[in-house]
């Protein structure tokens, strides 16, 4: 039975990896608005019904990729390092995004960069909210509430991932890293403080 239930993860793993990868190869290849279900479908050699059976629309693929990679990143957050050396993987999530730059480009010519932007950013608050009170323990009230400084720092790492990808890159992900730690880490560890 346990074999049987691994083989069945495995083949929806690839099933819903074959639907993201060809929407993604379909983004590259016309407007996101001209792309539909069947396009994708026919893509990833898969039938309607199993399409239906993960997804709502095309646009539940495309949000769905993106919180999978923010959950990710999210898990990756440690706040007991905040103020000591790097505490958000930034640098990794650049160095993936910059792997997708042409991706984003087409995104922004259809006009859906800025709906994955801030959905990215609500999605990804929340998840360092949990974070934040995690780290703080319920006995503790840092100086700001956890609910402010997860949208802070969500805010700025998406600014700066925008501004980023929009000016082509001009440096490295190692560098932007350490400039989102320049600049955001002081404020952070002033803010988990107890008030």
């Amino acid at each position: 039975m346990n074999g049987t239930r691994v083989k069945q993860d495995r083949r929806i793993d690839r099933t819903v990896s074959s639907l993201r990868k060809a929407l993604t190869e379909l983004i590259l290849e016309k407007h996101y608005d001209l792309i539909t279900v069947q396009d994708i479908i026919d893509r990833a050699n898969v039938g309607r019904s199993t399409f239906y059976t993960h997804f709502r629309d095309k646009e539940d693929v495309l949000i769905g990729d993106w919180k999978r990679i923010l959950g990710f990143f999210v898990e990756s957050i440690n706040f007991e390092y905040a103020g000591k050396t790097r505490f958000v993987p930034v640098r990794e999530l650049m160095l993936h995004l910059k792997e997708f730059h042409a991706l984003y480009r087409a995104l922004v010519r259809s006009g859906k960069a800025e709906r994955l932007f801030a959905t990215g950013t609500s999605y990804l608050a929340n998840g360092i909210e949990v974070k934040i009170a995690a780290f703080a323990g319920p006995e503790t009230q840092p100086s700001v509430p956890p609910a402010v400084s997860a949208h802070f720092v969500a805010l700025q790492i998406f600014g700066l991932l925008k501004w980023w990808l929009d000016r082509n890159m001009p440096y490295s992900p190692e560098e932007m890293d350490e400039m989102f730690h320049t600049l955001v880490a002081p404020g952070i560890v002033d803010a988990l403080k107890s008030s």
